[in-house]
């Protein structure tokens, strides 16, 4: 009887998650170039707008590869520059407490991005 059980899957899954733990540096450094950019150019619709997809492209795929609290903290910082998109008016107010979370999540991810609780 054919087993239905892929022999290499932990091997092809083990060498997908360490693709993705070597491509953790590029999707921090989009997040802080975004970020960057929204201080620079100010909390507008295009840099938020390029902040919105760096945090939304690892809250999407980090918990699948082991990085299951980044992906968590880039959703809830994902969902208040959400919420700045939504009320651009208050966005120049609320920008300097999510800078401070940006802030915060960068440094606690180039620590340790595998950490499975954030900490500030």
């Amino acid at each position: 009887m054919a087993t239905l059980i892929d022999p290499d899957f932990r091997a092809r899954l083990r060498a997908l998650n360490e693709k993705y733990a070597a491509g953790v540096p590029a999707l921090l450094q989009a997040i802080t170039q975004a970020s960057s950019r929204c201080d620079s150019e100010g909390p507008r619709l295009e840099p938020l707008t390029e902040l919105h997809r760096a945090l939304h492209a690892v809250a999407g795929s980090a918990a699948t590869f082991g990085f299951a609290a980044l992906g968590q903290e880039c959703r809830r910082i994902e969902q208040l520059v959400r919420a700045m998109l939504n009320a651009p008016a208050q966005a120049v107010a609320e920008w300097p407490g999510v800078r401070a979370q940006v802030t915060a999540l960068l440094g606690w991810a180039g620590r340790d991005a595998a950490a499975t609780d954030f900490i500030a």
